[in-house]
This record gives structure tokens, C-alpha cells and sequence, in this order.
């Protein structure tokens, strides 16, 4: 099965159709499985006077609320319809997280396939009851969780009626970008382990290579921001990967994917024909007469390997020519 890849468009359209559509163009051209938005009504999703995080303060103007920022990165159920059509004319899933009950039910009457549940709503009792009782495919977001909370989550949404085998749980670290030391890149394997269920990583480092390593440890899903220009005014621009990032990611891990293999260790079709070449076989180091005692002295090792296996060198040695031997003949 190919690793599932989402690229998160997250809110970086900075509340543009146009730039949302682009935003799509760059996924479909780096291979992605998916492209994903946020569908919220802000109403809903933040208190007038709630703060943002330093990292907002950073990347956006420092006087407005949380709730002027995101107000201005709704989109509305129009652009819902405008932009599924436009994946569904160039071939990609149209995804979005859902961050109220009311954004649950818009994304379910456009029929998505998979819903997303981002780190902040593990702990949504109501939330999660919802999305579980829609039997979809669930992928569960897990940042700032711990093992107990996502065990309580998990038991929710199975309880609703989703099956275990319907869930992937993905690893995921909440920091904007996420420093090297707190990805934590082995707790993926401890959710998979401890559960039993699929697995995989949202990151947010600023590279690539925390999602090529967790491939390699066995993600299904690997969910990563992008952007088209890093320096954009917005919150999450400067954890995004520009385009060609996000094409080299792609790229790396569908290498990665063909590169694990079977866990069968034997010759490779292509090296096969390098076993005579590479390998040694034995031969005699000078002329050697018929009826003469094979010893360490008129014996050598070489290539190539149409001889007599150099493994049994015990076995020959001590055993007698029954034939003249030229200088590097084999044996």
C-alpha cells in the first residue's frame, strides 16, 4: 500500500479562491494524494477575546485578535463547492479539517471520503461523538496529546460506530515549526504499537527529513504545510514548505517506498550478474603438476568466483592435484 500523502494547505490561501486554486495546482504537480483546507465558522471556533499564539504574534499583525485573524481565512460553503470541483477536474482529493460540529456536518453533506481531526479536538467529547458516529475513514491528529488522551479518543469514535480499521492515528508535534529535538519521531511507533492501529506523522519542521525517516519506520499517512512563498503574510507561511520542497519530499519518500522492499535478504535481480565478477574463487599461484599436494603456498584467492568456492579452503587444502594447474587457473 503507497503512503498516503496529504499536502496541508491549511489557511495559506490568506482567504484567496484564486490563491487556493493555485495552491492546488502545486499539489497536483508534486504528486500529492490530497490537497487539505480548514472548513470553520468562526463564531464558533474562537471567544472574541481569545489570544493568539506567540507564533501568530510573530507572523502576523501583532493588534488584532485571534478572532480578526481567522475571521479573515474563513471560506464559505461556495468556495467549498468551487474548489472540490476544481481537485475533482485535476484528479486530487479535496480534504478539509473540520473545527466545529456545524463545519462536520457542511463537509459531510459534500461528501468527503476522510475526515481529519486536528491535535486541538482529541479532548472535544461532542466532536469527536459526531465524527465517529459517521462510520468514515478518521484520521486523528495527536499533538500536545498524550497516550491516555488518545486511548480516550480513540474509544470515543469506536464507541460512535467507526471501525479501528476505518482510523489512522498520526503522530504530530503542535509548534510552528516544531524544533528537531521535540519531534519525538519514536512515539509514532509506540501509538502503533500500543493500539495496534495504522500510523503516521504530521509534521512541522521546516524540512523534509523527519517525514522521509518516519516512511521508513512504517507511516501510512504523512501530512505536511505548504505554501507558495514562505515570506506571505499569515500565520502559518514560515512552517510551509515552498513548492519545490514539496516536490523533493514526494519525490524522497516514493523512493523510499519502493526503496523498503520485501524483508527477504537474497541477491537482487540487478547484482546477479555481479556475483561472478565480484567474488572469488580458488586458483593456483604457480604451476602446480599433477599428483602434487595442495598447500597454502600453491593456492591463491581470486577473481572470479568460476571456481571452486573459496569456503572450502580447508577441504582442498591438503588433497592432492589430479591434473597439471597453469598460474591462476581455477581449481
Amino acid at each position: 500500500m503507497s503512503v498516503f500523502i496529504i499536502a496541508e494547505a491549511g489557511v495559506n490561501h490568506n482567504g484567496s479562491i484564486e490563491l487556493a486554486k493555485k495552491l492546488i495546482d502545486v499539489a497536483v504537480e508534486a504528486g500529492v494524494d490530497a490537497v487539505k483546507f480548514q472548513t470553520f465558522k468562526t463564531e464558533n471556533l474562537v471567544s472574541k477575546n481569545a489570544q493568539k499564539a506567540e507564533y501568530q504574534k510573530k507572523t502576523t499583525g501583532s493588534n488584532e485578535s485571534q478572532f480578526e485573524m481567522i475571521k479573515k481565512l474563513e471560506l464559505d460553503i461556495d468556495t467549498h463547492y468551487e474548489l472540490i470541483n476544481y481537485c475533482n477536474n485535476k484528479n486530487i482529493m479535496f480534504l478539509s479539517t473540520p473545527f466545529d460540529l456545524d463545519s462536520i456536518d457542511l463537509l459531510d453533506s459534500l461528501e468527503l471520503p476522510i475526515f481529519k481531526i486536528p491535535s486541538g479536538e482529541i479532548i472535544n467529547l461532542p466532536y469527536l461523538q459526531k465524527i465517529g458516529a459517521l462510520k468514515k475513514q478518521v484520521i486523528l491528529s495527536t499533538g500536545m496529546a498524550d497516550i491516555g488522551e488518545i486511548e480516550d479518543a480513540l474509544d470515543v469514535l469506536i464507541e460512535a460506530g467507526t471501525p479501528k480499521e476505518n482510523i489512522t492515528v498520526l503522530h504530530a508535534n503542535t509548534m510552528y515549526p516544531t524544533p528537531m529535538e521535540d519531534v519525538n519521531l519514536r512515539a509514532m511507533m509506540t501509538i502503533g504499537n500500543t493500539f495496534n492501529i495504522a500510523y503516521g506523522y504530521s509534521d512541522h519542521t521546516l524540512g523534509i527529513e523527519v517525514d522521509i525517516a518516519s516512511v521508513a519506520l512504517g507511516a501510512t499517512v504523512i501530512e505536511k504545510h505548504f505554501t507558495l512563498d514562505k515570506s506571505m503574510e499569515g500565520p502559518d507561511h514560515k512552517a510551509s514548505l515552498e513548492p519545490d520542497e514539496l516536490k523533493a519530499m514526494v519525490k524522497a519518500i516514493r523512493n523510499i517506498e519502493v526503496a523498503l522492499g520485501s524483508k527477504v535478504k537474497k541477491p537482487s535481480k540487478s547484482e546477479i550478474p555481479n556475483i561472478e565478477i565480484a567474488r572469488k574463487s580458488i586458483v593456483a599461484s604457480c604451476s602446480i603438476k599433477k599428483g602434487e599436494v595442495f598447500t597454502e603456498n600453491n593456492l591463491a584467492i581470486k577473481r572470479p568466483s568460476n571456481g571452486i568456492n573459496p569456503m572450502r579452503w580447508d577441504e582442498i587444502i591438503g588433497s592432492v592435484a589430479t591434473k597439471d594447474y597453469k598460474e591462476d587457473e581455477p581449481i
